[in-house]
């Protein structure tokens, strides 16, 4: 069996991932649960396949510990981001099957507040989210926002490249770090020589992007990337603590001056069962929530955002409880997702 065709079914039946392990029964994720996939092949055919998309180098690295991360295009154009790892001595692989073109906001029913972000001059703004919440994807919707408005050159640095963008009245340079350039970090500071207006970095990982990020949002860029935070004060705290004790107050103080807003997201199963919905939280960087990232008070941002519709904020709560109302998501589903049960239930 090839594995395009094992893509092929997956995406018939709308899986958002294929976990293939040798000795191990063929898993589709479907609308957030895994199901058995209706062909199960051997464990040789899984060698022969996995070890098939390995060229030696990447071979010799797996021996040796490492993780093989990539994106691949199947015989029908769709791109995918393979991870392929060892565990029990044996190879296995997650494969999240990408979308073949990149939705509008509107099409994630996002909020309205995303597109004001999205055109912004300048500054920082993080979506934020668990593994699998669809960050990227709402990243991609915005560049792809931009790209069709605005006659600007983005710098997008990405591990791997997942959306490959059509330059329209944009010009895009897509760059992979251990592909196009050694990481993040050194990729952000030579972005800033080669003239970008909007530079998207794949994800905050460490100090030292997280400080070329602040840095290029300072020297007026826009910079968009993403947090594996659960919601808006978090990914301050996450931003903050993740620089060494000596630096935080410098973080604070870069972070205040250049946050334009925090979206953190989370995918919830729909009530009809067709599909998933996206819970929304999003926290602007107004002077109220830089005085307390500044000050550091984030454990009072709940009730600023909570008081801040004007400003197009609002709770994760707050959104759950509006979809639970609409009818979109059953009441069951908005409290295994809610991060605070008692203010949820003082909405519902």
């Amino acid at each position: 069996m090839k594995l395009d065709k094992i893509i092929l079914m997956a995406r018939e039946w709308n899986a958002s991932d294929i976990h293939m392990s040798a000795g191990m029964p063929l898993l589709f994720r479907v609308h957030g649960s895994l199901r058995q996939a209706p062909v199960q092949p051997g464990e040789e055919e899984i060698n022969e396949i996995l070890y098939g998309l390995l060229n030696e180098k990447q071979k010799e690295e797996l021996k040796e510990g490492y993780d093989i991360d990539f994106a691949m295009e199947s015989s029908d154009g769709f791109r995918q981001r393979v991870n392929i790892f060892m565990q029990q001595k044996k190879i296995a692989t997650t494969i999240r099957l990408l979308n073949s073109y990149i939705p509008t906001l509107e099409e994630l029913h996002m909020p309205e507040k995303l597109y004001e972000l999205a055109e912004e001059p300048r500054g920082l703004i993080l979506v934020t989210g668990p593994t699998g919440s669809g960050k990227s994807t709402t990243l991609a919707a915005m560049i792809e926002h931009i790209n069709q408005t605005k006659p600007v050159h983005i710098i997008t640095i990405e591990d791997p490249v997942e959306y490959k963008y059509t330059g329209k009245k944009a010009l895009i340079h897509q760059r992979e770090a251990g592909e196009d350039v050694i990481s993040f970090a050194s990729a952000l500071r030579s972005a800033l020589r080669e003239d970008p207006d909007i530079i998207l970095v794949g994800e905050m990982r460490d100090y030292e992007t997280i400080s070329a990020a602040m840095t290029a949002a300072e020297t007026g860029h826009l910079v968009l990337s993403t947090l594996h935070t659960t919601g808006a004060a978090q990914t301050v705290d996450r931003v903050i603590d993740a620089c060494p004790a000596g630096s935080q107050n410098q973080i604070r103080t870069q972070l205040s001056g250049v946050l334009k807003g925090v979206v953190t997201q989370c995918l919830m199963p729909a009530a009809d069962g067709q599909g998933r919905i996206a819970g929304t939280e999003i926290l602007i960087g107004t002077d109220a929530v830089c005085n307390l990232i500044r000050e550091s008070k984030t454990h009072q941002m709940g009730s600023i955002m909570q008081a801040g519709s004007a400003a197009g904020m609002h709770t994760l709560n707050m959104d759950i409880a509006k979809l639970v109302s609409q009818g979109k998501i059953s009441r069951k589903t908005a409290f295994q997702y809610t991060n605070d049960r008692r203010d949820l239930e003082q909405y519902l």
